[in-house]
């Protein structure tokens, strides 16, 4: 039986960015769980509202995106940073939408929906709540994942709780998938794999469709 999901070590709110203690803890880390929220999924139409880290000792900071903006300084050299891997749920949406927001180039990366497709070929359901169930055994509530995330003053305890949750158990479920993908000899090529996503990240984000088609 999957457990339910208790609550994180600690757990903060930002507006706009993160502040100095937050960036300097999560700068001590060597891999990051990130996720967004938007308001919907075509880039350049629908904003940037929300980014969740999470780090390997359950602290999870979310950081609230206003209307019009644009930059996030502390967020964006956290990202940049080369020696910290960031660790996402399909990793295409993520990379575009905060590179279309706040011109974040988000490297190095791990993609675990990319991951899991090239490690359980046993199953076609690589959702983030399949993949977390399975390799983590944590049963996630993905009630509140479609809402209004745009009403950045007044989200609701719910709406933090889902958002919280979709990254606290990314690093964990990675280090099953890269277990399973050594095992596999397909350990090299998820790590090409995940090279090539900013690349068709930006084509999305340029609404470049169906390059590579006839």
């Amino acid at each position: 039986m999957a457990d339910i999901s208790t609550s994180p070590a600690n757990f903060i709110v930002f507006e706009g960015d993160l502040d100095s203690d937050w960036t300097e803890r999560f700068g001590m880390a060597s891999a990051l769980a990130v996720d967004t929220e938007a308001m919907g999924l075509i880039h350049g139409r629908d904003r940037l509202c929300l980014v969740q880290i999470c780090d390997e000792k359950d602290n999870v900071a979310c950081i609230k995106i206003g209307p019009g903006q644009d930059s996030a300084p502390k967020l964006k050299a956290l990202m940049e940073h080369n020696s910290i891997e960031k660790v996402f749920h399909f990793a295409r949406f993520d990379l575009a939408a905060l590179a279309q927001n706040l011109g974040i180039r988000v490297q190095p990366i791990f993609c675990t929906k990319v991951a899991s497709k090239l490690a359980r070929t046993y199953t076609p359901r690589h959702g983030l709540k399949e993949v977390v169930m399975e390799l983590v055994g944590i049963e996630l509530d993905k009630h509140a994942q479609s809402s209004d995330w745009g009403k950045v003053e007044e989200l609701t305890d719910a709406q933090l709780i889902y958002a919280a949750n979709d990254v606290r158990y990314l690093l964990e479920a990675k280090k099953q998938l890269e277990k399973m993908l050594k095992r596999e000899n397909r350990w090299e090529l998820s790590k090409s794999c995940f090279e090539c996503i900013p690349v068709i990240a930006e084509l999305d984000r340029l609404r470049f469709g169906q390059i590579f088609e006839h």
